[in-house]
């Protein structure tokens, strides 16, 4: 069974084309025009384990909201379709995961509904040129597009730098465990029969 899905969205706004790859080695190629996002999804390919492809433009000039937000929501409508009907996944992941000074808490449910906790107080308003507030952005259209409940938690750190990028590794180890298959189970993991 083959989990990669492509999605390509354009808007007045956007431009992005998206390869995911749930069974690769973590090796991401990504070009947004952003630089802290590119690294960000790569950190979260790479700890996560799963392949990337991402060149995306937008209307940078004006903000970086658009582009990350469309890249949330194409990034989430990859993870949709290459589950397919879910069947034989972990479902269920966790991490506490420590950048440096900063500790996160992250945990996912592959459970078919959008829900997005993001308890992350932001020091700074900017990373190179980045309003850090996007990044919430980001998480909401994944988990919307993506059907999947996402917790991201801050259980301390004072460099804004290491908490988003403990975050994004949080979100790529969770992410990669959860959609993990578990050679105990074929059949859908709920009690409902289906997610």
């Amino acid at each position: 069974m083959s989990r990669i899905a492509q999605v390509s969205r354009k808007t007045i706004e956007t431009d992005i084309s998206l390869t995911l790859n749930l069974d690769g080695k973590g090796e991401a190629s990504v070009a947004t025009g952003c630089g802290f996002l590119d690294h960000m999804l790569t950190l979260a390919s790479s700890h996560g384990g799963f392949d990337l492809s991402l060149t995306a433009r937008g209307d940078t000039d004006v903000d970086f909201h658009h582009l990350v937000e469309d890249t949330g929501i194409c990034m989430g409508q990859a993870l949709d379709q290459a589950l397919g009907d879910r069947a034989g996944i972990r479902r269920f992941a966790d991490a506490m995961l420590p950048m440096d000074e900063a500790l996160i808490s992250a945990a996912l449910d592959v459970s078919g509904r959008s829900c997005l906790a993001f308890n992350i107080p932001l020091l700074r308003d900017k990373i190179g040129g980045l309003d850090t507030e996007v990044i919430e952005e980001f998480f909401a259209a994944f988990v919307r597009h993506a059907r999947v409940t996402l917790h991201i938690n801050l259980v301390y750190g004072r460099n804004t730098h290491h908490i988003l990028e403990a975050a994004f590794k949080a979100f790529g180890k969770v992410l990669g465990d959860a959609v993990s298959l578990d050679p105990r189970r074929s059949a859908i993991p709920s009690t409902k029969g289906i997610l």
